[in-house]
């Protein structure tokens, strides 16, 4: 990661930026992802923050360097706190009020040791999606269930919709394979069909571009995992005035662990691209038995941020979360189910599969 903390081309200081106070009427201010602008929704103060320049890009910081490179400074003052529920942690502005939980809402949480030792990100995934499209997303969402009661449709809203930064590392590295194959041939020895089989071995070399991994050993509930696809291919260096008003899981899972978990998904890749590879050039009907052990060479990361909306609804004493993906407005959660509408959907489905054996006999 470069040293992006030292905007020395900023004029004002970084805790001037976002400690959130509106310089006119004193209020919070927090970053809008429609106008990528700092604003204030009582007086109505805005300020626009310079996009990235073009050709900016997040550096990759290289692995074996990472403890004595890496950089612990958000840029301003933080917190964190903890939920003793779901034990999500989560990173905020120290001068922000977190009395429940962005994850399962519990009211449960307490403040936690000091968060200097833990590494500052590199680069973002800015919100594109902001509160109110996310609350008409739901509402769309809500609707489209085809058993959801009428009355949920029609009384339920999601309530505290809270803006979380999730973390991921993505890594880059050379790798280089030693394999053996069995390649098969199919012929036919008069009508029956026979296959010749030929060993071979080599080397295959791969550059691997990104390969990401969630850093979060505690936030892994469904609905997370069925939304948090994103195009990391917009990150833009981090900077804290683009995470001002919004909280940032601190991760759970290390550097190292990210890595280990990152070649356990690089392996199945370079394996299949090897067996294309090897049908391909051989002109193989078949590629089995592949074996392949694997060097990587210089390798690099990144700490990177991706937003997610959380909320939850209630409905006859039940609660239900649902998460948005802040960057696509994709949806998942769970809905409530009107056991009559089901019961109506089955005996439909009875009454075709009777009235098509009735025709066909």
């Amino acid at each position: 990661m470069s040293d992006i903390n030292n905007n020395e081309v900023i004029q004002e200081t970084t805790m001037d930026v976002t400690d959130k106070k509106c310089p006119q009427c004193g209020a919070t201010i927090a970053f809008n992802p429609g106008t990528m602008s700092l604003s204030c929704e009582y007086c109505g103060y805005s300020k626009q923050l310079p996009k990235a320049e073009a050709g900016e890009a997040v550096v990759e910081m290289d692995f074996k360097s990472a403890a004595s490179r890496s950089s612990c400074e958000w840029g301003t003052q933080k917190k964190s706190v903890v939920c003793k529920m779901c034990g999500a942690e989560a990173i905020y502005d120290a001068l922000e009020t977190a009395s429940n939980c962005p994850f399962c809402g519990s009211t449960s949480v307490m403040p936690v040791d000091n968060i200097e030792d833990v590494m500052s990100p590199g680069g973002i995934v800015p919100f594109e999606i902001d509160k109110k499209k996310a609350e008409e997303i739901f509402k769309s969402w809500l609707k489209g269930k085809l058993f959801a009661p009428k009355a949920a449709k029609e009384s339920c809203e999601a309530k505290d919709f809270n803006g979380i930064y999730l973390p991921f590392w993505t890594y880059d590295c050379d790798t280089t394979s030693t394999y053996t194959a069995r390649l098969g041939f199919e012929y036919k020895d008069g009508e029956e069909k026979k296959i010749r089989w030929q060993n071979t071995s080599g080397v295959y070399q791969q550059f691997i571009d990104d390969e990401i991994v969630y850093a979060s050993k505690k936030t892994i509930s469904p609905e997370l995992k069925a939304v948090s696809t994103f195009d990391f291919k917009k990150i833009q260096p981090y900077s804290p005035e683009i995470v001002a008003g919004f909280a940032a899981e601190r991760y759970s899972v290390g550097l190292d662990e990210g890595w280990t978990n990152a070649q356990k998904t690089i392996k199945p890749k370079l394996s299949s691209a090897l067996t294309s590879k090897l049908r391909k050039q051989h002109h193989a009907d078949r590629v089995e038995q592949v074996k392949m052990s694997t060097s990587y060479d210089n390798i690099t990361f990144k700490y990177l941020l991706a937003p997610i909306w959380m909320a939850a609804f209630k409905y006859n004493g039940v609660v239900y979360n649902i998460a948005v993906n802040g960057q696509t407005g994709r949806i998942s959660g769970k809905s409530p189910v009107s056991t009559i509408r089901v019961i109506i959907a089955i005996l439909i489905v009875l009454a075709i599969i009777g009235l098509i054996f009735f025709l066909n006999n």
